[in-house]
């Protein structure tokens, strides 16, 4: 059986955690040269983020924590392409941007 109270409360979570953890991706990228492992390091923020959340401020377990931070990221390309436009791509963050804006 699912317990969908559980399942709604680590969705909310990740909501929380995915905001946090785009808005510290869009900043650090461009400490990168390349973007294509930029997947692969929000992947590892938003897993780290969602355990140390849930170790600070609830009494969720650990494979739960886990699970936190996949929601997190899953949702964080839903967030990213929400605020599309409002917030700086990484072509243009190291000026490769070629087109006129």
């Amino acid at each position: 059986m699912i317990y969908f109270e559980l399942l709604r409360n680590l969705l909310g979570i990740s909501i929380v955690v995915g905001s946090i953890t785009c808005t510290f991706v869009q900043k650090t990228k461009i400490l990168f040269n390349s973007s294509k492992y930029l997947m692969v390091y929000s992947f590892i923020i938003n897993s780290i983020a969602g355990v140390f959340f849930c170790i600070s401020f609830t009494n969720i377990s650990f494979p739960q924590s886990l699970w936190i931070g996949l929601f997190s990221f899953i949702g964080a390309d839903s967030l990213y392409k929400s605020l599309e436009g409002r917030i700086a791509s990484y072509s243009k963050l190291k000026g490769n941007d070629n087109s006129s804006t």
